[in-house]
């Protein structure tokens, strides 16, 4: 069994704020979600997909989903500078170069970290495309 050492301290994360971000999904509340979580100057943000672009080709639902990212970061006081870690989950496996290039419209300059996997579905049967990120906020100019 282990004990805890005569000078152990809780980690320092109960003392950071947590700050829960909300979109515009009706399903937040239901599974108990939000699009973004900020602790500290992290940021993280759920899965989204292309909500609102739901039958358009693969490279306008990526950029359409990279805008509700967009607006979940600056809800949080983050930038898309500021992402410093990409997930994309695509349906199809050809549509990777369009998704591809869409992500790097977005991230060129910034270069995050990134995968990129093929899933057999996403919740909604026309998407295409799911995203997370992950920011770290620097200290603005």
């Amino acid at each position: 069994m282990f004990s805890k050492p005569a000078n152990f301290q809780r980690p320092l994360y109960r003392e950071i704020m947590r700050q829960n971000i909300s979109g515009t999904s009706p399903y937040e509340p239901v599974i108990g979600f939000s699009r973004a979580v900020r602790v500290g100057n992290t940021v993280h943000v759920s899965g989204s997909g292309p909500v609102g672009a739901d039958d358009a080709d693969a490279a306008t639902q990526t950029r359409h989903t990279l805008e509700i990212i967009r607006e979940a970061l600056e809800k949080a006081g983050a930038r898309m500078e500021d992402v410093v870690r990409t997930r994309m989950y695509l349906t199809h496996v050809d549509d990777w170069e369009a998704v591809g290039r869409a992500h790097g419209e977005f991230f060129g300059a910034i270069r995050p970290a990134a995968t990129m996997v093929v899933v057999a579905k996403l919740l909604h049967p026309t998407w295409r495309i799911e995203m997370e990120a992950d920011a770290v906020i620097g200290e603005k100019d």
